[in-house]
């Protein structure tokens, strides 16, 4: 079983994984769509997290872990725990292009637009104000985007807009 990393599974698995790699998911984008109340907010202060949101011409790249063959379902139980918490985020499998070359189905967690924690429509500004102020039971709004963008960065791979935004939510907190 794989299981296509984008956010905070990149440095927080919180699973063991006998293999892991860059991989690229078609067809979506990295987002801070969906408002968190639960981990990086509260339903009376909302942060936001990332999220896998549709858009067809598009393609995000992440971490691909595969998951031992012994642990499968325990880590499913885990991630369906950690991610399905207000059902903001669908489970689907769905084809991953391993930095090998390798096509391989992965879970993977997206966002249902349809739901009321979905906020595809924030300027850039809109969202740092946000994460800037956030905090929940799993800390700092600030520390979530932040350790996300590092990750990524540390294994080379470039995402602007997280970029922009961890820099603009820098200077809103200092």
């Amino acid at each position: 079983m794989w299981v296509f990393g984008y956010g905070s599974l990149l440095w927080n698995p919180g699973f063991a994984s006998e293999q892991s790699t860059i991989a690229i998911l078609n067809g979506y984008h990295r987002s801070f769509c969906m408002r968190s109340i639960h981990h990086r907010g509260t339903p009376e202060a909302p942060g936001l997290v990332l999220a896998l949101d549709e858009r067809p011409g598009s393609a995000c790249n992440g971490l691909a872990l595969l998951v031992p063959t012994a642990t499968r379902q325990q880590t499913l139980s885990y991630l369906r725990e950690r991610e399905l918490v207000s059902s903001a985020y669908v489970e689907k499998m769905l084809p991953i292009t391993l930095a090998d070359g390798r096509i391989v189905s992965a879970l993977t967690y997206v966002v249902d637009p349809a739901h009321v924690q979905y906020c595809g429509n924030l300027t850039r500004e809109e969202q740092a104000e946000i994460i800037s102020r956030a905090v929940g039971d799993r800390g700092d709004n600030s520390e979530y985007l932040h350790n996300t963008a590092r990750h990524l960065a540390e294994m080379g791979i470039f995402d602007p807009d997280l970029s922009l935004l961890s820099a603009r939510v820098r200077a809103l907190t200092r």
